[in-house]
């Protein structure tokens, strides 16, 4: 018999051994209802995530995070440079978001939502489980010495791994560069891209080590949400836990005896079959408590649901539940913390929602070249520009000009007299505004500029106009 106030409650971790190793994990293959709608919620985000960045929206990538050129796709809503704060606020709506979600249902997003656990769990795992075996199979395969057998498994395993990692690898760098130019990569041969290749082979070989060897150490060491739940997590979330008060007793876990009385004996309804530990993919012990491995796959709630059916006793002596229902029997309802992190969520996608819809399809800057005065030109003034037009749309501008609105004036552009601004794109140049000296009533005055492409008006922006001191 075990129970909960033994000493080695919690003072170990399960990847790493007594001497201080790393201690692989060889979960048993899960089964039940809920690994079933995990399958089917996963397949569904797969083909979401390889599609994704294939995927247009109005001639736009579906999603596109291209961090070298600052260009932004999300949803099909393209994010220039110029659009960075919504970006930002679009970013701060996914962190209060999650931090809600945690707040409200434990770190659930670990285990039903999160790439890393998608690919381990949904593609590498169950390829492990093809080749390997189940977790007996596995670990007598670890243990086996190197012959043929073991050999074969081993690299037809890596292999297999490698070439996964390479296809993720591709998608990753659609997400990057866009899909397009990684399109062109393939078809123009990779030696006309070898930075380009180089930058594919070190994300396969991120990928490979992290599904291959580091793997739930992701989760533990490495995701920085394991930690955040930590101070957002309380008693009235719910997490995937393990009802104490049932399972303890008064006198603790004792292993199953058929006929016998547990509750006169006092023990409680854990049988202390383990079951729920082995088929943990990152190793721990659900009947601990929450604890910062637990990533909530859920697959311990299957593997003691079918356990208590076969002794016949309840289900879920594991389950979605907080502290407060197990112990105090309280329901899950929102906290004044959750209607708060609401209101803000509520808030921000307002503020994002309008910022939206006040968005420009075209921006024009018209800045004075740095270190440029006036210039006198017979009885005109004269400014030198530069100017930049950025194309959100999907089509192009082959005529633009630009119009003084509220002085007479004349704008020259400095070489081509033509602006043609491409889809998606943008041009920039220098130009001269010249303005006649007499209607000038102070040294600098503030231009309204209109930007047309033909007759179209398709920008408004304002610049500054410097003259002399004295006017007549």
């Amino acid at each position: 018999m075990s129970t909960i106030n033994d000493e080695s409650f919690r003072d170990t971790i399960a990847t790493i051994n007594a001497d201080g190793k790393r201690n692989f994990i060889f979960p048993k293959k899960p089964s039940g209802p809920f690994y079933d709608k995990r399958k089917l919620l996963s397949y569904f985000l797969l083909v979401f995530l390889i599609a994704s960045p294939f995927v247009k929206i109005n001639g736009n990538q579906f999603l596109m995070f291209n961090v070298l050129e600052r260009r932004f796709s999300i949803f099909g809503f393209a994010f220039w440079p110029q659009d960075f704060h919504l970006f930002v606020i679009s970013m701060i709506v996914g962190v209060v978001g999650l931090t809600l979600f945690t707040v409200a249902f434990g770190r659930i997003f670990c285990g039903w939502f999160c790439p890393q656990t998608i690919f381990m769990e949904m593609v590498f795992r169950r390829i492990e489980y093809w080749i390997d075996g189940d977790r007996g199979a596995q670990l007598r395969l670890n243990k086996q010495e190197w012959n043929a057998e073991k050999i074969r498994k081993r690299f037809t395993k890596w292999i297999i791994f490698f070439i996964f990692s390479f296809f993720i690898a591709n998608v990753f760098l659609a997400y990057l560069i866009s899909s397009d130019k990684l399109l062109k990569m393939v078809t123009e041969g990779p030696a006309n891209h070898i930075s380009t290749l180089v930058a594919l082979l070190i994300f396969t070989a991120v990928f490979y080590f992290v599904f291959a060897w580091f793997r739930e150490q992701v989760c533990i060491i490495a995701c920085p949400y394991g930690r955040m739940q930590g101070v957002l997590l309380d008693n009235k979330s719910i997490n995937v836990a393990y009802d104490h008060v049932r399972g303890e007793g008064e006198n603790g876990r004792k292993k199953w005896r058929n006929g016998e009385d547990r509750t006169a004996a006092g023990y409680g309804d854990c049988i202390d079959c383990n079951q729920c530990v082995v088929v943990c993919p990152t190793g721990i012990d659900i009947r601990n408590g929450t604890q910062l491995e637990c990533i909530n796959c859920t697959a311990c709630i299957d593997e003691c649901d079918i356990i208590m059916e076969k002794v016949g006793l309840p289900k879920g002596l594991i389950r979605y539940a907080s502290e407060d229902e197990i112990v105090k029997k309280e329901k899950f309802k929102l906290t004044t913390r959750m209607k708060g992190y609401i209101a803000v969520l509520l808030l921000l996608l307002g503020v994002l929602t309008t910022m939206l819809f006040l968005r420009n399809d075209v921006e024009a800057n018209l800045l004075p070249l740095p270190g440029q005065l006036f210039q006198h030109d017979g009885t005109n003034i004269r400014n030198i520009y530069t100017y930049k037009i950025v194309n959100k749309t999907e089509h192009s501008f082959d005529n633009v000009s630009f119009k003084v609105v509220n002085f007479k004036g004349d704008i020259k552009l400095v070489g081509s007299p033509v602006i043609k601004v491409p889809k998606q794109g943008l041009a920039s140049g220098t130009l001269f505004i010249e303005i006649p000296e007499n209607v000038l009533e102070d040294e600098n005055i503030q231009l309204k500029i209109e930007i047309y492409d033909g007759k179209k008006l398709i920008e408004k922006t304002t610049t500054n106009f410097m003259g002399p001191r004295s006017f007549n």
